[in-house]
């Protein structure tokens, strides 16, 4: 699985511009976001059927801060005006397997964090913060779930 070439359409103009881009489905892929230091890929990308381009990062930078960073416009992750398009349906927008793939992730930073302070190691304010991102990350995707707690 690749990502679509530069200039074939709005996702390849995004993908081509993104570090560590790796397609994880069809017309999805996750990335390292452009917007902030990111250490690990904590973008996600998807095409849906009719073109439009979805950017979501889980740091919670927003799709302009994303598209900016890479000097690019949120007009270039769309084919047509948005006029002619209808509006998403929010069941849309991420499936569950995304949020699976997001609770192994952030179940992993967590542990990380964890292990760390069990150590006794000193842990810096970004890691302590990454920590705290990864701890709200989780809350969402239970949330997501429908799962009870």
């Amino acid at each position: 699985m690749s990502a679509p070439r530069a200039g074939d359409d709005p996702a390849a103009r995004l993908l081509s511009r993104l570090e560590g881009v790796k397609q994880t489905g069809p017309d999805r892929w996750i990335a390292k976001c452009s917007a902030h230091d990111d250490r690990t890929p904590s973008l996600a990308v998807r095409v849906l059927p009719d073109g439009r381009v979805l950017v979501h990062c889980f740091g919670g930078c927003s799709a302009l801060e994303v598209v900016s960073a890479v000097d690019l416009t949120m007009a270039d992750l769309f084919e047509k005006p948005l006029g002619n398009l209808p509006p998403l349906r929010p069941r849309e927008r991420w499936d569950r397997g995304d949020v699976w793939q997001l609770l192994a992730h952030e179940s992993a930073v967590a542990a990380i964090a964890a292990a760390d302070a069990a150590a006794g190691r000193p842990v810096s304010p970004e890691d302590a913060e990454r920590a705290g991102i990864a701890a709200d990350r989780l809350a969402d995707a239970v949330a997501t779930l429908g799962v009870s707690r």
